[in-house]
């Protein structure tokens, strides 16, 4: 990317002043390399986002940005809707609450080591992967009912999970505010068969172990400690969310001309947070994010399954569920007065930190925990939400690495079985359905995931707390 359309106006923090139809200014967190490096339609991108009605201070872009669909991967922005503001479904994205949970363990990584190859294969036959891949749980419309509305707590009611495990989840694993009732039999009938499935392209279950601690206090209250073993999750709202996310852009498309909506790119198709469509739209957005936080605990429960299997008297606790691809009412300050926003994190992650409203007690002194994904044969990151976070990016982190070229491009550059035994001599066990999917998939296609977190925590987004380097990879 070009850098002489931004001012340098911190270390780590680059803007495009506001012009044209830009209504605020946008910004970027990164270095000179990450950002010389991202593409064009970045830049292009958090432009147009900033031209958008009723946004406030800002359209953000994280260390991990990179060119998506309407808002770039990597985007935040904030509405008021009492200036007009607007809710885009571009500026959530297809996979709806696509995010990560991460689990603690009381196993060290040679307990893993001993059995890595046996936990691998009973972990991929418990877990569905690939595209349209099915698992063994068949809702009827009643049960898609009460799950869209009761998210995890619905799952955990079912038996997939603890109550315990609520208390860990963004929102407490239930969004407010869902509509089930307005979801589409469309997006309905292609989420029948999916619950407790991985789907494909860059989710994953790992199992890691803990490589190095940055700061050992934060590391304390986590329950994290050097060579432990966890496993984190990412996925999201499957089918459902993609359904939702196609339907309501192609209307939102069409109806921006009839509230006075100029869309500097149709891909941001928006409405007025106030309007008929837009409060829809919200409705069954909340219900995909509960979709979701079901679909994770469910998978929890059959991760927990395997190891009961494997180990005695195992423990997965959970330590944070966190979404990306969402929008959020929440409150924060602007210009010193605190306002009733509409924040759209597509590709970041809420980054709340020490003492902010809405944390579990046991994590409220040290700030939110902040699941940071890798690509199969680098490293995943914990972070804490930092206090600087609220000021310079209303309390939102990056989400992971972020790709460096197309999946396309990958697919030319690797194969499968090559990216395969190279992990296998790593001591990393990869199992996927899909050989092309792994050579998309391939942790060349991927940016320096250590580079964007030491940026984050640089730009006072987050801290650093921990490295975690993979042992078992289920892709789909």
């Amino acid at each position: 990317m070009d850098l002489g359309q931004f001012d340098r106006i911190g270390p780590y923090q680059w803007q495009i002043p506001q012009s044209g139809g830009m209504r605020v200014p946008a910004q970027i967190f990164a270095d000179e390399t990450l950002l010389r490096d991202m593409d064009d339609k970045v830049g292009e991108q958090i432009r147009n986002v900033a031209c958008l009605p009723g946004i406030v201070t800002a359209a953000y872009a994280m260390p991990d940005a990179h060119w998506g669909y309407g808002f770039p991967i990597g985007g935040v922005a904030a509405f008021d809707p009492e200036q007009g503001g607007v809710v885009s479904a571009g500026g959530v994205g297809f996979d709806i609450s696509c995010g990560v949970r991460l689990h603690v363990t009381n196993l060290a990584a040679a307990d893993i080591r001993a059995v890595q190859d046996k936990l691998a294969h009973e972990l991929s036959r418990a877990i569905p992967a690939g595209m349209g891949s099915r698992g063994s749980i068949r809702l009827n419309d009643a049960e898609m009912a009460d799950m869209l509305a009761g998210g995890a707590a619905w799952a955990v009611a079912q038996g997939y999970g603890r109550t315990a495990d609520l208390a860990r989840i963004e929102e407490q694993g239930k969004m407010a505010g869902a509509t089930p009732e307005a979801v589409s039999a469309k997006a309905i009938n292609r989420q029948r068969e999916e619950m407790g499935t991985l789907g494909s392209g860059n989710h994953y279950l790992e199992v890691q172990r803990v490589d190095q601690l940055f700061d050992d206090a934060a590391a304390r209250a986590y329950g994290l400690a050097p060579d432990q073993a966890v496993v984190m999750i990412h996925c999201g709202s499957r089918g459902l969310g993609h359904q939702i996310g196609t339907e309501y852009l192609r209307e939102m498309a069409i109806a921006a001309p009839g509230h006075g909506i100029d869309l500097p790119d149709r891909e941001l198709a928006c409405a007025p947070i106030t309007s008929e469509l837009g409060q829809r739209y919200l409705g069954v957005m909340r219900a995909a994010i509960n979709c979701a936080f079901a679909n994770r605990q469910i998978l929890t429960h059959l991760v927990r399954g395997v190891f009961d299997r494997f180990f005695d008297a195992a423990t997965l606790d959970l330590l944070y569920d966190v979404s990306h691809n969402t929008c959020k009412e929440e409150r924060h300050a602007v210009d010193g007065v605190s306002r009733r926003l509409f924040v759209h994190r597509k590709g970041a992650t809420r980054a709340y930190g020490p003492n902010a409203a809405g944390l579990p007690e046991a994590l409220s002194a040290t700030g939110q925990p902040v699941l940071i994904g890798g690509s199969m044969g680098t490293e995943s990151w914990v972070l804490a939400g930092d206090a600087r976070s609220e000021a310079a990016a209303l309390s939102s982190a990056c989400h992971g690495a972020g790709r460096a070229m197309s999946r396309h491009q990958a697919a030319k550059l690797w194969t499968g079985s090559g990216v395969t035994s190279e992990l296998a001599a790593l001591g990393i066990t990869v199992k996927s359905p899909s050989k092309r999917g792994i050579a998309e998939e391939a942790p060349g296609a991927y940016k320096s995931v250590a580079r964007v977190v030491e940026v984050a925590e640089q730009a006072g987004l987050a801290r650093r707390v921990a490295r975690l380097k993979p042992m078992i990879c289920i892709k789909g």
